[in-house]
């Protein structure tokens, strides 16, 4: 039986409930991983003609908000962290080539962080990766792809600050 976008919901509140620090935001990474694996639940939940930004869910208590993003074409999304929130980006279909960034600075109102690149690596259908609060990553994505993705909040009512990329030492 496929699973369900409220049995997957219910296993990721089941998981921030009882931890809701790093171990059980990689419980639920752990999750968004398996469910990616159950074609039926990716076809339900981001079938074709899904948005960029589409919130399937959003937990009343936790806050913890579950997307799908669908992309036709390519796209780049400059260095960036999710503010006060962690993030999951599970890749169901596709490509992303996802780089890591060390933060030199924080953004303020009057002018951009900066964050030196430290490696790029290529998220595969199947794949999750959690990035913590505070954690300066850029997607790229160079031709159509689909991802399953939780927010710690609802990253809609949160403003976020840019980053400028500064080269490399040396």
């Amino acid at each position: 039986m496929a699973l369900t976008l409220e049995d997957f919901t219910a296993k990721c509140r089941a998981a921030l409930a009882a931890d809701d620090g790093p171990s059980g935001r990689q419980e639920v990474c752990e999750l968004v991983r398996e469910a990616l694996h159950d074609r039926d639940f990716v076809a339900a939940t981001i079938p074709e003609g899904t948005p960029e930004r589409h919130v399937l869910f959003e937990d009343p208590t936790l806050g913890f908000t579950v997307l799908a993003h669908a992309y036709t074409g390519a796209k780049t999304s400059g260095p960036h962290d999710h503010g006060p929130s962690w993030a999951i980006y599970g890749q169901a279909a596709g490509e992303t080539v996802m780089s890591d960034f060390e933060c030199l600075s924080r953004p303020d109102a009057s002018k951009p962080g900066e964050a030196r690149r430290l490696r790029d690596y290529t998220l595969k259908p199947g794949d999750a990766y959690l990035y913590e609060p505070g954690a300066v990553h850029a997607p790229r994505r160079d031709g159509p792809t689909r991802l399953l993705r939780i927010e710690g909040m609802n990253m809609d009512r949160v403003k976020r600050l840019p980053y400028r990329e500064v080269a490399a030492a040396g």
